[in-house]
């Protein structure tokens, strides 16, 4: 009688299989023009999203993480060829969106060659799935979806809106369905495809057979509302999806009738089924039949289900944030262990009594860490003392104003620029050997630590403005942060130089 193996061979062959299956999927198939992105065989579920013919997991090279690289392919090579000055327009400006709670374009190409023509484009990469996703996997273990949640996804997808809709002009989704939004898994909402609408609509028609939209499946037509389509629709369009989105999460699931659309009944049972008369009446005016009877993106913000007013600890850090590149890099650190652990941070006088003190050691200074990185990420956006329109957006929308016609490459590739921002900025000036003139030494932290070293010999006609629009031109410096290093500068020229800057 044989002996019994000591280990089972087939556990061991598909154990290999695995292996070879994960090492072909990690596989380069393509790289970009610049070579900082690599196309890998394996390809992702970005949700459903509506145009992209192919979505491919790809790596970042430079940064060290995950992308995802979209494909959108043309049949007429001669009519691509045709647009490719105004393809390239428009991506430049999408390029330019940038909000927490938006999928990033980080960069786009265009590949005109005699076997294809396809708009090759990097997006991020939320590992977590889509919203629709997450909702289907929380409803095995919960009837309803956390009150606070609801409302921490609705403030965040509503500061999306709010964004896209005081562009100037206004940008219109066009598509937001549950598919289309996204989840990480810290909580933070991400709001893709917002390139489809622009797109499908500034070509021509004989470009725009390869969009497809989400609105021709019937398990999503109950996301549009009944003017979507028509001539004249705007940002109405955008707070009927969002409204249905947020019935949708509310009740985890609008049941459908089989593969095919969902009904007028069971939107109604789903509205029914809420038992908060404020969420109820919210999501209500969202999805009013009429495009005039809905409120903007900016004023639901305001609505008594979702408004608060902030606590000083949110609007410290928003502070805190936003003028964190005037400190140094670990000043959390470094500042909490310098502090006194026992003194007084806080004190509440009592009639009968002695006070009640909150001493330093009662903070925990990891949750206050924590904190100050979500906000930074925009889980915890700063709305309700926000302006109604955003400075310095871009004219995505607005038609180009007439160039001379570029010299056509290949493979075109716009100029490299900085999609990262500043948190940190230190200055040195010192006198070059001759005395004739200062030389210059700045230091950029980027916001994925990135430290960024430049060094400029200055010359007597340098301004802090003209150094700020030169970093930015030749990629080094965000366009948003120009005006805040200009600033910077123009305080360290004078503090060394006196008037003379």
């Amino acid at each position: 009688m044989a002996a019994p193996e000591p280990a089972p061979r087939r556990g061991r062959e598909r154990e290999r299989e695995r292996e070879d299956e994960s090492e072909d999927e990690s596989d380069i198939l393509e790289e970009s023009p610049c070579g900082r992105w690599q196309k890998r065989r394996e390809q992702v579920n970005q949700g459903n999203m509506p145009g992209i013919q192919s979505t491919f997991l790809a790596m970042d090279t430079e940064e060290g993480v995950e992308v995802v690289w979209n494909e959108l392919h043309f049949g007429d090579r001669k009519a691509f060829s045709a647009h490719e000055e105004k393809i390239q327009t428009m991506f430049e400006q999408l390029a330019l969106v940038d909000h927490p709670n938006i999928v990033k374009l980080h960069k786009y190409w265009l590949d005109a060659s005699e076997a294809r023509a396809r708009v090759i484009f990097i997006t991020e990469y939320v590992s977590s799935g889509s919203l629709k996703q997450f909702l289907k996997k929380t409803k095995k273990n919960h009837k309803a979806m956390n009150a606070r949640a609801w409302k921490r996804w609705c403030t965040q997808i509503l500061s999306a809106l709010s964004f896209l809709h005081a562009c100037s002009p206004p940008i219109i989704h066009g598509n937001l369905t549950s598919d289309t939004i996204f989840i990480q898994h810290n909580g933070l909402i991400k709001i893709g495809s917002v390139w489809y609408r622009i797109f499908s609509n500034a070509l021509p028609d004989d470009l725009r057979s390869p969009i497809r939209a989400e609105r021709e499946e019937l398990r999503n037509l109950h996301f549009f509302p009944p003017e979507y389509g028509e001539v004249n629709d705007g940002t109405a369009v955008d707070i009927f999806s969002f409204g249905m989105c947020a019935l949708e999460m509310a009740v985890l699931e609008i049941q459908a009738n089989g593969d095919t659309r969902v009904t007028e009944e069971a939107i109604a049972r789903a509205r029914h089924s809420l038992s908060d008369p404020n969420m109820r009446e919210f999501i209500l005016s969202c999805l009013a039949r009429d495009p005039a009877r809905r409120p903007s993106a900016h004023n639901l913000l305001f609505h008594r289900v979702l408004f608060e007013v902030h606590s000083l600890k949110l609007l410290a850090a928003h502070c805190f944030i936003q003028h964190q590149y005037l400190m140094p890099e670990n000043v959390v650190e470094e500042k909490t262990k310098a502090m006194d652990l026992h003194a007084v941070l806080a004190e509440m006088p009592q009639p009968h009594g002695p006070p009640m003190q909150w001493r330093y050691s009662e903070v925990s200074f990891l949750e206050l860490d924590k904190f100050l990185e979500d906000v930074r990420n925009g889980i915890y956006p700063l709305m309700n003392f926000a302006a109604a329109r955003p400075l310095g957006l871009p004219r995505v929308l607005a038609p180009p104003p007439e160039e001379a016609q570029k010299a056509k490459t290949p493979t075109p590739e716009p100029f490299d620029s900085e999609t990262r921002k500043v948190v940190q900025m230190q200055c040195n000036l010192e006198k070059s050997e001759d005395k004739a003139r200062w030389h210059l030494t700045l230091l950029l932290v980027l916001e994925d630590r990135l430290h960024r070293q430049l060094t400029y010999d200055l010359l007597p006609t340098d301004s802090a403005q003209d150094l700020a629009a030169e970093l930015v031109h030749y990629g080094f410096l965000h366009e948003d942060d120009r005006t805040k290093l200009a600033a910077f500068l123009e305080t360290t020229f004078l503090k060394y130089r006196g008037t003379q800057a």
